[in-house]
């Protein structure tokens, strides 16, 4: 009989905490309150690290760092206590333990683990340290944004094809660092003494910044400059063509979901009958 009670409260918290897709007045308002908080929070870490704001308005920072830590510290235990209510995490110690280690549950640890780490160190240039990190809060808005769960849902399906493009860069950084230190070694001692400072051209020349600090001066060193530059490019669309394809079935799968096949009435909220 006691546990009726409890499990009653535990599943309306449980149905606040979530994101209201259901149009759920209380669920939508705990949404845009948390969101506004942490924009407030990322605005005041930018104003605080200005001088002048900074320290006139001290005591104010410090007063809605506390008020902001309290309030995300509330909401990790509320959400931690009603993650059972979901049946992805059932079980009192092993669900809840699944679901601190969720990715969504990580991100709200660490939004407010930097303001408790400062009572453990004493030390000014790691304090400063954390608190430029409680701009990982932004993070939080990934819970609260249908499109940033679209693009980890399509970061999620493209990781195999993503890693593949990834290894073809770093083949083609090690081969153009390798051949361009061959080729300017005599014209450059010290600008290309090494593969490793010759890589910093050639990420400079792939990713088409060209800083300017390290260019080549020979014959060969120029033709083969430019052929780096035009696979750079062509390097970097690969993962861009990828990841646009997969936002588009991801878009699709989405309109599927969310429109009657039947009547092409809108059946996300509940509104079709």
């Amino acid at each position: 009989m006691p546990d009726k009670p409890v499990s009653s409260v535990r599943s309306r918290v449980f149905n606040v905490l979530t994101v209201a897709v259901d149009g759920g007045a209380r669920s939508r308002a705990f949404d845009q309150f948390l969101l506004a908080l942490i924009l407030l929070n990322v605005a005041a870490v930018i104003a605080e690290s200005v001088e002048p704001i900074g320290t006139r308005y001290r005591d104010a920072f410090r007063f809605f760092e506390i008020f902001s830590v309290i309030i995300f510290s509330c909401e990790y235990a509320l959400r931690l206590w009603a993650c059972v209510e979901d049946p992805r995490y059932s079980g009192a110690v092993r669900g809840r333990l699944r679901y601190a280690l969720s990715p969504l549950a990580l991100i709200d640890l660490l939004a407010i683990l930097p303001f408790y780490l400062s009572f453990v160190t004493t030390d000014l240039r790691i304090l400063r340290i954390l608190r430029v990190f409680r701009l990982l809060r932004m993070a939080k808005i990934a819970r609260y944004s249908q499109t940033l769960q679209i693009f980890g849902r399509v970061l999620v399906a493209t990781r195999m094809q993503l890693l593949l493009t990834l290894i073809l860069m770093c083949v083609l950084l090690l081969l153009s660092s390798s051949l361009m230190y061959a080729v300017e070694l005599q014209a450059q001692p010290r600008a290309f003494s090494s593969i490793p400072a010759a890589m910093w051209w050639a990420i400079a020349t792939l990713t088409t910044v060209g800083y300017g600090d390290i260019y080549p001066v020979t014959v060969w060193g120029k033709i083969f400059g430019s052929l780096v530059s035009v696979f750079g490019i062509a390097m970097f669309a690969l993962p861009t063509a990828v990841l646009g394809a997969a936002f588009l079935d991801e878009i699709r799968s989405v309109q599927k979901k969310t429109v009657c096949p039947h009547c092409g009435k809108d059946i996300s909220a509940g509104r079709h009958t």
